[in-house]
């Protein structure tokens, strides 16, 4: 069996502290074997940096995804993706820096790890992640792959939802990104698939998905654009998903949510 944990969104420094905490321990309990995480919000809520990036890699995260932020830091985003095991979504136009899609190198066989950004309601609008999802495997349909995971970074469930039956008997696992709230619908599909609509998030536990409260608050009183404000310290919450690969048929047979909270001062 493989066990391959997956992080929600990291928001920020209280986000980055709390995998810093929690995941060496989780590592050990669960005898996990790879680590991906969604690192779309590491640098305080927007994007990443070389620094943020070596954090969480010194904590025992393998590999990174991202989202609609991942360009929020154009130059950092340049050199992060060159240096760094990170791809960003693959429906991004073809000339943007980065990948949308690796091989990780497993000892059962090479594992697919694919990043997809949706359309509905989001920015920018990019091309169709269902068609995109396509091309990528035609480029592997004379390759033997262990497994295929899948990050769909998207706002509508009804959109996950959808791609994750597209996707169903051809990926080994679709996991949604992006919306920093838990769901509680995880499954194994009778194809062999794990999937959720959202993983979470790992940031401040007590606010408004991550964000400080107060502000949020006051925008939707008043229709004025008060600043996010991530706070550094606090009540945390480490959402993440644990998926049991089978080594013989690279089918899923367990996904397990993992969530936990922690203070962070």
């Amino acid at each position: 069996m493989l066990n391959i944990l997956f992080i929600g969104d990291i928001n920020g420094k209280i986000g980055r502290e709390a995998v810093k905490k929690i995941l060496p321990k989780l590592k050990r309990e669960e005898k996990i074997d790879l680590v991906i995480a969604n690192a779309e919000n590491a640098a305080h809520g927007s994007g990443v940096t070389e620094e943020s990036l070596k954090e969480l890699q010194s904590a025992g995260i393998d590999y990174f995804t991202n989202g609609d932020h991942a360009f929020d830091r154009i130059k950092q985003a340049e050199i992060c993706y060159e240096k760094f095991p990170i791809i960003r979504p693959a429906n991004f136009p073809p000339d943007v820096p980065g990948q949308g899609y690796t091989l990780i190198n497993t000892k059962q066989g090479d594992i697919l790890l694919i990043n997809l950004i949706g359309r509905v309601f989001m920015q920018p609008d990019l091309d169709c992640p269902f068609r995109k999802f396509q091309e990528i495997l035609a480029n592997f349909e004379n390759q033997k792959l262990f497994a295929i995971i899948i990050d769909i970074h998207a706002e509508a469930t009804s959109e996950k939802i959808s791609f994750g039956h597209f996707a169903d008997g051809r990926a080994t696992a679709v996991l949604g990104t992006h919306t920093h709230i838990m769901t509680a619908d995880e499954k194994i599909t009778g194809k062999g698939m794990a999937y959720i609509t959202d993983v979470g998030m790992v940031g401040a536990a007590d606010e408004c998905i991550g964000v400080s409260k107060e502000g949020i608050i006051k925008t939707y009183l008043t229709q004025i654009k008060y600043p996010h404000v991530i706070p550094e310290s606090g009540k945390a919450i480490f959402g993440s998903v644990l998926l049991k690969i089978d080594e013989k048929t690279g089918k899923a047979n367990s996904i397990k949510s993992i969530v936990k909270f922690i203070n962070i001062k």
